[in-house]
């Protein structure tokens, strides 16, 4: 039986660590998917020369190798322009074209999650987290669970919690994805809260 872990990571540089990570202990890049607004240069995709307006916009250079060398950017009503890879990009580039019922959101319970994580995770890109999934039979996912669980990803069910004590209860297609600016001052207060 297939099985879908995705794990969330503040930090963009942790989230490729946790990419290359699986591809080293044989995962595919046709089991392992990235969503972040973040670019491999550290830069968030909508803050680069002619930002994406389209649905899909080509590949990224010089991501790397397996799956970091072919991130692409789509543009997700709401969130705006995000950089991914994998099959979840292609989830979410249907969804971005209007192929998927109830967008974002959609497309991550159509990939596996439950509505109710598609709703953090969805939140947490938006604020500039990243995501990172792989989708493998049981034994192999219990592997990506356990190397995706020694990169430091996010405690969701924590992370809910900080979300909802702020007045939050669910993914706003129609809010816009943080500022740069504002993605640092939300990391901090996440350190203060550990």
């Amino acid at each position: 039986m297939t099985r879908t872990v995705t794990h969330l990571f503040d930090d963009y540089a942790q989230a490729q660590r946790a990419v290359a990570a699986l591809e080293q202990a044989g995962f595919s890049s046709s089991e392992i998917s990235l969503v972040s607004r973040y670019r491999s240069d550290g830069s968030l995709a909508d803050e680069a020369s002619g930002a994406a307006k389209g649905a899909t916009v080509g590949g990224l250079a010089g991501a790397g190798t397996g799956l970091l060398a072919a991130l692409g950017v789509i543009a997700i009503p709401g969130i705006g322009p995000l950089v991914a890879a994998g099959v979840l990009a292609t989830t979410l580039t249907a969804a971005a074209a209007g192929g998927v019922a109830g967008g974002i959101i959609g497309a991550l319970v159509d990939y596996g999650m439950s509505e109710e994580d598609a709703h953090v995770y969805s939140e947490a890109v938006r604020r500039g987290g990243s995501l990172v999934s792989v989708r493998a039979d049981d034994a192999r996912a219990a592997k990506a669970e356990q190397i995706l669980n020694q990169q430091g990803p996010v405690d969701v069910v924590s992370r809910r919690q900080y979300y909802a004590k702020a007045g939050w209860s669910e993914y706003d297609p129609s809010a816009p994805g943080y500022t740069a600016e504002q993605i640092r001052k939300e990391r901090e207060l996440y350190g203060r809260q550990r």
